[in-house]
């Protein structure tokens, strides 16, 4: 559940670390929906029986798929208050760092990396996140989420 704080405590937070998001399990069955959802059937992901007699020895997760993981942690994250509106801005330096294999348990750690005020009632909320995938040393992604948050008073 969110943190609501006062919008202009909201700067307070920038290098903290919130608590990870709970372990996702990377299902066939969900790669196949992301691959009908975005036309994106390339055998890697779909065909377990080509995908097995390659190096990677089975099927692995679309990296837009793991990247569309992420809002699982924003939970996680405080808010300000009285917000009536927050929106997607856009995600920065993404980088693919390491393919989760179906079947995997993932997982997202997240920090405030920076809070951008527009105006006393628009500001960026700048977010790092990182993918863990469960018993391995590399993660799956890195990126930064910044999302646009509207404050009403």
């Amino acid at each position: 559940m969110n943190k609501i704080v006062p919008k202009n405590e909201l700067v307070n937070y920038i290098g903290t670390k919130v608590e990870p998001s709970d372990w996702y399990e990377v299902t066939q069955e969900r790669i196949n929906e992301f691959a009908h959802c975005t036309g994106d059937d390339y055998f890697m992901h779909v065909n377990p029986e080509k995908a097995s007699k390659t190096d990677m020895g089975g099927t692995i997760a679309h990296g837009l798929l793991t990247l569309g993981l992420t809002p699982y942690i924003m939970a996680n994250f405080p808010i300000p208050e009285n917000m009536p509106h927050g929106f997607n801005y856009g995600y920065d330096k993404i980088r693919f760092l390491a393919p989760v294999h179906t079947g995997k348990r993932v997982r997202i750690h997240g920090e405030v990396k920076d809070v951008i005020w527009k105006d006393e009632h628009n500001c960026k909320f700048v977010t790092a996140l990182t993918v863990e995938i469960e018993g391995e040393e590399k993660p799956a992604l890195y990126a930064e989420w910044i999302l646009y948050y509207e404050t009403g008073e």
